[in-house]
């Protein structure tokens, strides 16, 4: 494991670097198809943009919220019953702004400096950084391949387990696709109780399944809610990634230290977004199985696509994003990101982006319809990148 203390030197965000070369290339004239960040183009349904805009019209919706609407409350309950055949409690629920901004700062409530906080290489950097903005040392532990990105609970050793006060986990994961069943989650709580950790799982892409399986909840496990919390997110469900709503469920101890944190930093989730996110889980649902069937699409076209042009690609999992290993002939994933941007105008992130283990594989987002995964795949094979 790679351990990472607080103020310990981090490297530029890559998508910064991937936006001026992107600049540059859009400046010489080159079409360029960027799959590098994962946002959504798919449109929101129409009667939650009209719930947001009916709210805002209304001056009494401008003030300060503080706390969750009952509107909100019901809507979260119905959802997470109806979902996952889970039941919650009002003190099981805390809005946040975003799960990146709940990640970001959920550490403040437990942790701080000679804590120890687990988290995954290769993973969303906010995993790892949020601890460390606590004043916490983040201990790494590897997903690897061939254990099809999931933790192995033995890769953590005895010691390290006993020092740690939460662990970091994602399934579906970005960026690997990987996904995670029952038995995963069931290995989790026992080693969570086992070692006192909590457990902070980020559950953004259960309804991104792309393996004709069912996400599950975390909390769906017996004794989840004793050793963790749980976060899910409406952004890519619903098609809502700039309203900013997430939420924090789960272990009511966590959720209130959580909450009296928050109230030091935040007035509360503006009201006209509240109204939005109840329409969108008590309104129609269809298009959770439209946006799944269309990444889907996506998924088929670019992986099957590359596939055919000699790149063995895997199909993604889960999430809406693929990760493929690099050819062997270059030497780092940077390396190889530039280049395919110079030769085709194809982005994506280079793995090591999201940690030393991601190092050897790109991530690509699908955020393109099929047709222009198909040229993105077209441009791959005519340049040669991959068979030189």
């Amino acid at each position: 494991m790679q351990f990472i203390k607080a103020g310990e030197p981090a490297e530029s965000n890559i998508f910064n670097q991937l936006d001026e070369k992107k600049k540059k290339l859009l400046a010489s004239g080159m079409d360029v198809i960027n799959l590098s960040i994962g946002t959504p183009d798919f449109q929101p349904d129409k009667h939650v943009m009209e719930a947001v805009s009916r709210a805002a019209l209304d001056p009494e919706q401008y003030k300060y919220s503080l706390t969750e609407t009952r509107a909100l409350l019901d809507a979260v309950q119905g959802w997470y019953r109806r979902r996952y055949d889970v039941e919650l409690a009002d003190e099981e629920i805390m809005a946040v702004c975003g799960s990146q901004e709940g990640i970001a700062h959920v550490g403040f409530a437990f942790a701080g400096p000679n804590d120890l906080i687990l988290a995954p290489d290769p993973g969303y950097p906010i995993f790892s950084f949020g601890p460390l903005m606590t004043g916490a040392t983040v201990g790494l532990y590897p997903l690897r391949e061939e254990n099809h990105w999931q933790l192995d609970f033995a890769d953590i050793p005895e010691d390290v387990a006993e020092r740690a006060k939460a662990i970091v986990v994602s399934y579906p994961n970005n960026p690997t696709t990987a996904v995670a069943d029952r038995a995963f989650y069931e290995r989790l709580v026992t080693f969570a109780r086992e070692h006192n950790i909590i457990v902070l799982h980020d559950n953004a892409y259960s309804d991104l399944m792309l393996n004709e399986k069912e996400g599950v909840s975390f909390l769906s496990i017996p004794g989840a809610k004793e050793v963790g919390i749980e976060f899910n997110s409406l952004s890519k469900t619903y098609n809502l990634t700039g309203m900013r709503v997430s939420f924090a469920l789960g272990n009511r101890e966590v959720i209130a230290r959580f909450r009296a944190f928050r109230s030091q930093i935040d007035y509360g989730m503006f009201y006209p977004v509240q109204a939005g996110a109840v329409a969108a889980l008590t309104g129609p649902q269809d298009i959770v199985a439209r946006n799944r069937a269309g990444y889907m699409a996506r998924r088929d076209a670019l992986c099957g696509g590359l596939r055919s042009i000699g790149w063995e690609v895997p199909d993604a999992q889960g999430t809406m994003f693929v990760w493929a290993k690099i050819p062997a002939r270059f030497a780092s994933s940077v390396e190889f990101v530039m280049e395919l941007m110079e030769r085709t105008g194809v982005i994506c992130v280079p793995g090591s982006a999201f940690g030393a283990q991601g190092e050897g594989y790109v991530r690509f987002a699908l955020v393109v319809p099929p047709e222009r995964m198909q040229e993105a795949v077209r441009r791959i094979g005519e340049s040669g990148i991959i068979k030189e």
